[in-house]
């Protein structure tokens, strides 16, 4: 089966499940925990049906599946035992009586398509099987630098909030000293990796849309203005802000 085919059918179904499941547990935070394992899933499920098991197939597929699990796991112990998402909640609320249509749209199928279009990179580079090469170093060197930031920022953070002492503040040490949102830019520059690792495979420059969605969502849409909103009336934070990099890591402007 075409790779693409292949991935499409797959996020269709996974989307389609977990929409059932979330209903019955009346919990639609699981799309979050879903997220990452959703694209482990399309890296094996394209690599299957393409039948292009070459060393360069197998290392793209290991990397997206690699990123995935971790990040599922993540949110799943950060979510364990808090019930809903105070945002999903409020939506159910305001939806009303077309709160399953616009779930479903809104927010399931909304998040498969983007799901989709972010994993293109690998689905694309399972068109073709591809060696192990040195032209895959780079883009294998750039999502180890970025699975190592996104790991460690939030693994800092977690320590940070088991604290009690730190209930109500804002973590500003680690490495986020030099960035207010470095899991964010771990995840994106993971993305990034991935696709420069893929193209010595599929030679596909559209599937540079991957990435860019992705950095799109985190700076301007889901991720970044998400927490800078909810944080605008915290002058700790604000005071925070003034002297960090919003999103790049960077050294902190002096005071």
């Amino acid at each position: 089966m075409n790779p693409m085919i292949a991935s499409a059918l797959f996020v269709f179904i996974y989307i389609c499940s977990l929409f059932v499941t979330a209903q019955v547990l009346r919990n639609n935070s699981i799309v979050d925990i879903a997220w990452g394992m959703g694209f482990t899933g399309i890296g094996l499920v394209s690599l299957f049906f393409s039948g292009n098991f070459g060393s360069g197939n197998i290392v793209l597929a290991a990397m997206t599946a690699i990123w995935g699990v971790r990040l599922s796991l993540h949110i799943y112990r950060r979510n364990r035992g808090k019930g809903e998402d105070f945002r999903y909640a409020a939506w159910r609320k305001a939806w009303g009586r077309y709160f399953l249509v616009r779930s479903f749209f809104q927010v399931f199928m909304l998040q498969g398509f983007f799901m989709f279009i972010i994993a293109l990179p690998i689905s694309m580079a399972n068109f073709s099987e591809g060696s192990l090469g040195a032209a895959m170093v780079p883009g294998i060197l750039i999502w180890t630098c970025g699975f190592v930031l996104e790991t460690v920022s939030d693994r800092q953070l977690v320590a940070f909030k088991r604290k009690s002492g730190n209930k109500g503040k804002i973590m500003k040490s680690g490495v986020w000293r030099y960035s207010r949102h470095p899991n964010y830019f771990g995840e994106a520059l993971c993305w990034w990796g991935i696709f420069v690792a893929a193209y010595p495979i599929s030679g596909s420059q559209v599937s540079v849309v991957g990435p860019i969605t992705i950095t799109y969502l985190l700076v301007f849409v889901s991720g970044v203005p998400l927490l800078e909103k909810h944080y605008e009336n915290n002058p700790e934070y604000q005071a925070y802000a003034k002297s960090t990099s919003i999103f790049i890591p960077w050294f902190p402007k002096s005071k």
